[in-house]
């Protein structure tokens, strides 16, 4: 009985939980912007920083399009439930200053969401990166969000990719 009225409790707080998130983390390099920007906006390039991608080397990849345009998607599969299966899409451009993707995940879980990077001049070779995650869980997959910290998981991995990244970009 205590069982069923502390799930009862929790489905009823999960109606006025919060379903949005976002997470952004920054870091600066020291390289130009253009330099920076181009090498973003090149999908197949995340295979060098992202910490998703280096968590399963082997998995399968499939590529639509021409990479560093809109429409270009970037497909992945793998046994790794971290990993998973998905594809990422870019769907808008800003030159030199933001690049727009659309995360669909099919597996282990079904979510869309949205993700980008922003580049912001700070100095003649130097470069602010801005990498960020926003998406959404519908009721009562929303209760997770009381247990899973977005900032310490999703924005952990992004900021170690972004520090992948100034290393690349530095060398």
């Amino acid at each position: 009985m205590f069982v069923v009225a502390v799930l009862a409790i929790l489905l009823i707080a999960g109606l006025f939980l919060k379903k949005d998130y976002a997470v952004e983390k920054e870091v600066v390099i020291h390289r130009s912007q253009d330099d920076v920007f181009h090498y973003l906006k090149m999908v197949k390039n995340q295979d060098n920083f992202s910490v998703w991608n280096k968590k399963d080397p082997n998995a399968k990849k499939e590529y639509k399009g021409t990479d560093g345009q809109v429409g270009f998607i970037a497909s992945w599969e793998s046994t790794n439930k971290e990993v998973g299966k998905g594809e990422q899409e870019i769907v808008g451009i800003d030159e030199n200053k933001r690049i727009d993707f659309k995360l669909r995940f099919k597996e282990p879980f079904e979510a869309e969401d949205n993700a980008y990077f922003i580049t912001e001049k700070t100095g003649l070779y130097e470069t602010k990166v801005k990498w960020g995650f926003k998406g959404h869980m519908n009721y009562p997959m929303n209760l997770m969000l009381l247990t899973f910290d977005m900032d310490k998981e999703v924005g952990g991995a992004l900021q170690t990719g972004l520090e992948n990244l100034k290393t690349i970009l530095e060398e």
